[in-house]
């Protein structure tokens, strides 16, 4: 039975560069990396040596603590360079691509006529299962686990995020066949969510199988973290998976082709691009071919996922495994005349949730803003702020202190199974504090991962 959730907490940060929906095809990019870093709590274990061939689809790298999960190559090409940190740490696997990808070979298979463990097997052994997170802990599926319930979010409500509708238009039987794979993985129910606020596209509309609902209200919306606490809640011992809705139409493509084929569409925004629109990439693409010639400004930061949970990158650097749009926005390391651009300014160009600015009058207005955080850590204090863009029925501020100071019990009866650090995004951007609160969040998650789980 669908349900209609309608949310009265949230707040859409208004950011000028939204995307064109026009699509550039194509352009096999000169490297690809992958990072074990965006795997959470992964250890790598590598398959290959620098110097060797690899093709689309082949084994790069294993979790050393769970052998099952996989990481296959997205394109085809010689490894260029295993980049490892501190203590030989693996950061990043760099893949050199050929003129063409290679794909390795499989057959087409329907995954409705497969048993769970048929899919599930094919799954690990494809590199797809990285595509699945795991609520507790907002880590990569453990597969010995039996999850409760799959959510796939049908849009994205983060700041100047990618149209789904228009991205996957036209991919209806790739997107089935994805859910269809999907089903096979838990005894319960998928949810597909889809935005209350706008009609959606058929793609999504036509999905069997499923039970759709629809979300009202501004961002975090579109988290699936919030949906996951408003329609199926996480109790402790209980299970719940969420894949991107990009990432389900690539395990359909490998389930109708036979070939691991991680092609996606992402998003060029900010207030600093010449011309934001779409680009269909390879997951883990270098990203300059994607900016050269659209950066309008010297001085900017390059941000591969968006404003307030992506990653910091270099203008050659490369995509995030799970991003779907690159931001571009200017530094905030210039110094403002207080009485023009800073705290005493009239701030007719400021964005504010708290109606400090007179910006609030202009309606619908959209703001170029920059990384600046106005200001310094100070004592964390109850305010009231984070409660207004929280729209959990759990206690933001005294979870965080929670984190903080390592209070296991607390953070248990405060409700952390069902929180990841991307839900708490929107409070670190409102909280007067300037404390990381997602990264509070992650350690608090990582404690309980140790020592409860």
């Amino acid at each position: 039975m669908s349900k209609t959730v309608k949310l009265r907490k949230g707040l859409d940060i208004r950011l000028v560069g939204v995307a064109n929906k026009v699509k550039s095809e194509l352009v096999l990019p000169k490297t690809v990396s992958i990072k074990p870093t965006d795997f959470h709590g992964m250890t790598p274990k590598m398959v290959v040596k620098e110097g060797d061939q690899v093709k689309a689809g082949s084994i790069i790298f294993f979790n050393k603590y769970s052998e099952s999960i996989k990481c296959a190559s997205p394109v085809s090409g010689k490894v260029e360079a295993i980049v490892r940190g501190a203590k030989r740490r693996i950061m990043e696997v760099i893949i050199s691509t050929d003129g063409d990808i290679q794909f390795e070979g499989d057959s087409p298979l329907d995954p409705v006529s497969m048993s769970s463990e048929e899919v599930k097997a094919k799954m690990l052994a494809s590199g797809l299962w990285m595509y699945i997170k795991q609520r507790p802990l907002d880590i990569i599926a453990d597969p010995a686990n039996e999850p409760k319930a799959i959510f796939v979010s049908a849009f994205d409500s983060s700041p100047l995020a990618p149209d789904f509708d228009y991205v996957l238009h036209g991919k209806n039987e790739e997107f089935q066949a994805g859910l269809n794979a999907l089903a096979k993985l838990t005894k319960g129910t998928v949810h597909l969510s889809l935005n209350g606020n706008a009609p959606a596209d058929a793609t999504f509309t036509a999905a069997s199988g499923v039970q759709i609902n629809k979300i009202h209200g501004k961002h975090p919306a579109g988290n699936v973290g919030t949906q996951m606490h408003h329609i199926d809640p996480i109790n402790k011992g209980e299970f719940a998976w969420s894949v991107n809705a990009q990432d389900v139409a690539i395990i359909g493509r490998y389930f109708l082709t036979g070939k691991y084929d991680a092609r996606k569409t992402i998003a060029l925004t900010g207030s600093e691009i010449k011309d934001p629109h779409y680009f269909e990439v390879i997951a883990g693409s270098n990203v300059s071919s994607v900016l050269e010639g659209q950066i309008t400004t010297d001085n900017v930061r390059v941000i591969s996922g968006n404003v307030l949970t992506g990653d910091k990158i270099e203008q050659d650097g490369h995509l995030g495994f799970y991003h779907n749009q690159i931001t571009v926005i200017p530094e905030g390391n210039q110094l403002k005349f207080v009485l023009t651009k800073g705290w005493m300014g009239p701030g007719f160009d400021k964005f504010s949730n708290s109606r400090l600015f007179p910006t609030f009058l202009l309606g619908k207005k959209r703001f170029r803003l920059d990384t600046n955080t106005n200001g310094e850590e100070r004592a964390f204090v109850v305010t009231g702020e984070l409660e207004k863009v929280f729209p959990f029925d759990i206690l933001p501020m005294q979870l965080v202190k929670a984190a903080i100071t390592d209070d296991i019990d607390g953070m248990e009866n405060l409700g952390i199974y069902e929180v990841a650090p991307e839900d708490f995004a929107l409070c670190e951007y409102v909280c007067t504090t300037k404390i990381d609160i997602q990264d509070k969040i992650r350690e608090g998650l990582d404690l309980i991962g140790e020592e409860c789980m």
